[in-house]
C-alpha cells in the first residue's frame, strides 16, 4: 500500500497534545487538535454573554491548552507562521471530522476506561486503513484494542513521543500481536525520515525501553547519592555533559520533568514488575518519598531539589537541597578533582577509564552506578527487546545521552565491565560470560563502514537495520580517511565524494581546521566531484573563531598577526565559495560566527532542522569578518527590486548582526536570509551528511561551473549610513546599549553600507571584504573589546561593557 500522512488528527491539547500537534505542523500536516467541552461557562465568559453553546467556551480548554504551549520555552513550533496549520475543535463537535484524517493520535488522560471510551468512537467514526495510536507511557497497549474492530486493530499500536517531542529524537514505536507488520514498518520509516526520529521498535512491556531503563538509572543514582553522603550539586556535576550526559544532570533534569512524573512511573513499575530481578530498586529513596509529601516536585512547584529565590538585592539566588538536613542552603560551584581531570580529556570515550578508576568518592559513585545499569540491561534482553543495539538507542534518544550502555561498556571492555560489576557483588547475566569466553568481540563491531550489534540468539553479529540511509563518520574512520591533523579529518564518503570533518574543541576554527578546509577543497578539485563539510558532534557544528588565538595577538598588539589570521580565513571562506567542484555544508545545532559564515558560502546548505546559526560577534566587540558582513550586503543586493524600500532590507540584516540574533531553528534561518532557495532542511540528523553528499552529487551531475568573483554588489552608501546613524543614537540615549556597543554598531553599519560612498552604487565583494577586516582590525585594538574576549574566555559570558 502506498500510504501517505498529510492529516494528522490528535484527541487530546495538554502538554504532550499540543506539543505533537506542532510537531507535525513543524513537517508540513494539517493537524486537527481536539479536547473535551467544559461542564459550564466561566465567570468571565457569562459576563460577555456566552453560553455553553457558543463556540469560544466549547473550544475554550483546547485554545487556553494550545495558546499555553505556543508561549512555551523552548518553542514547540520551527516557524509561528507555522500555528495556522492546525485547527483547534472539541470532541462534541468535531470529532466526525476524523474520518477524513491519516493518523489518530491519542493523547488523553492516562486513564484506560477513558482511552477506551475514545477508542470505541474513534473506532465508529475512521475511515478503514487509518492509521490509529496511543501516546501512553505506561498503559499496555494490548488492553486498548480489546473489544475493537479487526480493521482497528489491524492499524493500532502505541507511538510513544519524548517530551518535548520537537527536540527529543526517540519515538518508541509499541506494536500488539495484531498490529499489520505493514503498518509497524511505515510507521519506523516515516518517523526516521519525516519526524526526524530515532524509532526504536518495542515490546509491550511496562514503560517500554527508554524509561524503563532511564528511571532506573535514574533511581539509582538517587539512592547512590544518598549511601555515599554526597550532594545534589555533586552528582549532578558527575551526571553531566562530562560522561556524555545531558548537563541539567540527574537531579535538574528530575527538576525539570517533574518528580510526580519519575514517582508515577517507578512505582508503576514497582507494581507491574513481578518477575523483574531487580524490582526492589523502584522502591523509592527515602529523599523522593519526602519530596512528594511536601508536594516539592521541580519546576512546576517552584522548589524541588532546586529552588530559586530573589536575596535582599533583587538577585536571583540559586538553592539547593541538603538531603541531610532537608533544608535548602546556596548551591555551590562543585570543585572535584575528577572533574578537573575530566575536563582536561578532549574525548569523551577517553575519560570512562579515568572516572571509574578515580579513588574518591566520586569514583565510588561512577564504579556503583556504571556497574549496576550494566548489570541491569543485560537481564532485559529479550525481555523489553531482542537486540542490545535498541536499548541504547531508546536511552540515547530519549534521554540525551551521546552514548548507550552497551556503547559505554565497550568503550570500557568486556571483561573490564564484567569485574566492575563483581566488584558490587553482582553478576550480569549468562550471555555476557558466554560472550567474553567465545573471545569474538564486544557488543559492536564495524565492519566495511557498518556498524554491526551482537545477536544472542545467533552468536554472531548482524548489521544494525537503517544504516544505508546514514553516513556515520566513525564507522569511515579505519578504513576511509584520506588526510588529517589533529583537528581536521578528510573522509572518502564513496562515490566520489569527499568529507571534511572539524575536530577541535567546540570544532572552532584555527589553524588546523583551515588548514583542513584547504587541503579538503585541493584534494576534491584533483580527484573528486565535490566536498562535503560536517560532522558528527553533539555539541555544535562550529562555535566560530578560536578566540584564544586572537586573543593573545590583539593583547600583545601583534597586528600585524591580527590582519593576517583575518586575511586568512577570509580567503578560506573565499575559497570555499569558488572551488571549481560543489561545496556542500551541513549545519547542525550551532554554526555561530565562522560556522555561519563557512555555510553562507557554500554552494549549498543541507541543514538540520535543529540549527541555530547566527553571526554573534558583536557579543565579543567585533564585526563578522569572515566574510558575513559581506555576504549579508550581497544577499540583501540580490532581494533588491525595482521599487523595494531598499534600506528596509539592509535594515533587517543590520539588525540580525547587531543583536547577535540566532535563529532558533533552520526554518527561521530562511527567514533571516542566513539560508536561501535552493537549501535544504533535514529532520533527522543522522541523515544529515548522506543527504549532503546526495546534493555534492546532484549539482556535480547539473553541470556544475565554478563561481566568478562578484562586482555587481548594491551598497546604500551614506543613505545607509545615516539611517542606521540615527537609530543607534536612539538606542544609546534609551540606555539599551553601552558606549561600546554604539562604536561597534556603527562600524557595522559603515561597513554594510559599503562605506562613506556619497550615493547607492555596485562594488565588489573584495571591496567589502577589505572594509571588514579593516574595522574588525580597530575593535581589535579597543580595551573594551578585549574586556569582552577575556570574559568569554575565562568565564564563559563577555561582560556587557
Amino acid at each position: 500500500m502506498n500510504r501517505t500522512v498529510k492529516k494528522v488528527a490528535v484527541l487530546g491539547s495538554g502538554i504532550m497534545g499540543s506539543r505533537i500537534a506542532c510537531h507535525f505542523a513543524n513537517i508540513g500536516c494539517q493537524v486537527l487538535l481536539l479536547d473535551i467541552v467544559p461542564k459550564e461557562p466561566t465567570a468571565a465568559e457569562t459576563a460577555k454573554g456566552l453560553t455553553l453553546e457558543s463556540k469560544a467556551v466549547r473550544n475554550r480548554i483546547v485554545t487556553e491548552s494550545f495558546q499555553n504551549t505556543l508561549k512555551a520555552n523552548p518553542a514547540p513550533l520551527f516557524s509561528k507562521a507555522f500555528a495556522d496549520r492546525i485547527t483547534l475543535g472539541n470532541f462534541d463537535d468535531d470529532l466526525a471530522k476524523i474520518k477524513d484524517y491519516d493518523w489518530i493520535i491519542e493523547v488523553v488522560v492516562e486513564r484506560l476506561d477513558i482511552k477506551k471510551s475514545i477508542f470505541e468512537k474513534v473506532d465508529a467514526l475512521r475511515k478503514p486503513g487509518t492509521l490509529i495510536s496511543s501516546n501512553t507511557s505506561g498503559i499496555p497497549i494490548h488492553l486498548m484494542a480489546e473489544g475493537r474492530s479487526e480493521d482497528f486493530r489491524k492499524h493500532f499500536c502505541g507511538t510513544h513521543f519524548f517530551n518535548p517531542p520537537r527536540y527529543l529524537r526517540l519515538l518508541e514505536i509499541i506494536p500488539t500481536p495484531e498490529t499489520s507488520p505493514e503498518v509497524i514498518d511505515f510507521l519506523l520509516h516515516y518517523g526516521d525520515l519525516y519526524l526526524g526520529k530515532s524509532t526504536v521498535l518495542c515490546k509491550d512491556t511496562p514503560a517500554f525501553i527508554a524509561n524503563r531503563v532511564g528511571i532506573y538509572a535514574m533511581v539509582q543514582s538517587i539512592r547512590a547519592t544518598e549511601e555515599l553522603g554526597m550532594t545534589v550539586e555533586e552528582v549532578d556535576k558527575l551526571t553531566s555533559d562530562i560522561v556524555g550526559r545531558p548537563k541539567s544532570g540527574t537531579f535538574r533534569l528530575s527538576d525539570v520533568v517533574g518528580l510526580d512524573t519519575t514517582v508515577h512511573v517507578a512505582n508503576n513499575l514497582y507494581q507491574s514488575l513481578t518477575d523483574d530481578e531487580s524490582r526492589d530498586a523502584f522502591l523509592l529513596p527515602s529523599s523522593i518519598n519526602k519530596l512528594m509529601e511536601n508536594k516539592w516536585l521541580g519546576d512546576k512547584t517552584g522548589q524541588g531539589f532546586y529552588k530559586k529565590i530573589k536575596d535582599e538585592n533583587g538577585k536571583s539566588v540559586i538553592l539547593a537541597l541538603d538531603l541531610k538536613t532537608f533544608e535548602y542552603k546556596p548551591s555551590q560551584k562543585q570543585k572535584l578533582e575528577v572533574i578537573d581531570k575530566l575536563k582536561k580529556i578532549p574525548a569523551l570515550k577517553e575519560r570512562f577509564a579515568v572516572a571509574l578508576a578515580d579513588k574518591s568518592t566520586a569514583g565510588a559513585f561512577y564504579r556503583q552506578t556504571f556497574g549496576d545499569v550494566f548489570r541491569y540491561v543485560t537481564y532485559r534482553i529479550p525481555e523489553i527487546s531482542d537486540e542490545l543495539f535498541r536499548i541504547d538507542e531508546a536511552i540515547k534518544a530519549g534521554f540525551g545521552w551521546q552514548l548507550g550502555l552497551f556503547e559505554t561498556w565497550d568503550i570500557i571492555g568486556l571483561q573490564a565491565g564484567i569485574e566492575l560489576i563483581e566488584g558490587l557483588g553482582k553478576k550480569p547475566a549468562q550471555w555476557v560470560y558466554d560472550l567474553a569466553a567465545s573471545g569474538i568481540g564486544g557488543f559492536y563491531k564495524v565492519e566495511n563502514g557498518r556498524r554491526l550489534f551482537y545477536d544472542l540468539p545467533s552468536k554472531s553479529y548482524k548489521t544494525i537495520p537503517g544504516q544505508e540511509s546514514f553516513i556515520i563518520l566513525d564507522n569511515l574512520r579505519k578504513t576511509n580517511e584520506v588526510w588529517s591533523n589533529p583537528e581536521a579529518t578528510v573522509f572518502d564518503l564513496g562515490d566520489g565524494v569527499l568529507g571534511l570533518e572539524f575536530r577541535s574543541k567546540m570544532n572552532t576554527f584555527g589553524p588546523n581546521v583551515i588548514e583542513g578546509v584547504h587541503k579538503a577543497i585541493s584534494l576534491a578539485e584533483q580527484n573528486y566531484r565535490g566536498l562535503v563539510i560536517g560532522n558528527d558532534s553533539h555539541e555544535a557544528f562550529s562555535a566560530g573563531a578560536n578566540l584564544a588565538m586572537l586573543f593573545m595577538y590583539s593583547i600583545q598588539q601583534e597586528w600585524d598577526e591580527v590582519n593576517m589570521m583575518i586575511a586568512q580565513f577570509q580567503k578560506t571562506m573565499t575559497r570555499v565559495r569558488y572551488s571549481s567542484v560543489p561545496v556542500v555544508v551541513a549545519p547542525h545545532t550551532l554554526a555561530l560566527g565562522g560556522g555561519c559564515e563557512i555555510s553562507l558560502h557554500a554552494d549549498r546548505v543541507v541543514a538540520a532542522a535543529e540549527t541555530y546559526i547566527g553571526l554573534v560577534e558583536v557579543g565579543v566587540g567585533v564585526i563578522p569578518a569572515g566574510g558575513g558582513t559581506k555576504e549579508l550586503a550581497a544577499r540583501c543586493s540580490d532581494l533588491y527590486q525595482t521599487g523595494d524600500p531598499e534600506l528596509n532590507i539592509l535594515q533587517n540584516a543590520f539588525m540580525n548582526i547587531a543583536t547577535a540574533k540566532v535563529s532558533s531553528s533552520a526554518q527561521e534561518a530562511f527567514e533571516m536570509n542566513y539560508l536561501r532557495r535552493g537549501d535544504k532542511i533535514v529532520l533527522n540528523r543522522s541523515r544529515l551528511i548522506a543527504e549532503a553528499k546526495e546534493s555534492v552529487i546532484e549539482l556535480a551531475e547539473a553541470g556544475y561551473t565554478q563561481p566568478q568573483p562578484r562586482s555587481d554588489i548594491k551598497v546604500q552608501g551614506k543613505a545607509g549610513i545615516a539611517l542606521f546613524e540615527a537609530g543607534i543614537a536612539q538606542m544609546r540615549l534609551a540606555g539599551y546599549i553601552s558606549d561600546h556597543d554604539r562604536k561597534i554598531a556603527r562600524k557595522l553599519a559603515y561597513v554594510i553600507s559599503g562605506g562613506d560612498l556619497s550615493y547607492p552604487q555596485h562594488v565588489s565583494e573584495q571591496y567589502l571584504l577589505d572594509l571588514e577586516r579593516e574595522a574588525f582590525l580597530s575593535l581589535c585594538g579597543e580595551k573594551k573589546t578585549l574586556e569582552r574576549m577575556q570574559g568569554l574566555l575565562t568565564g564563559g559570558k563577555p561582560p556587557r561593557n
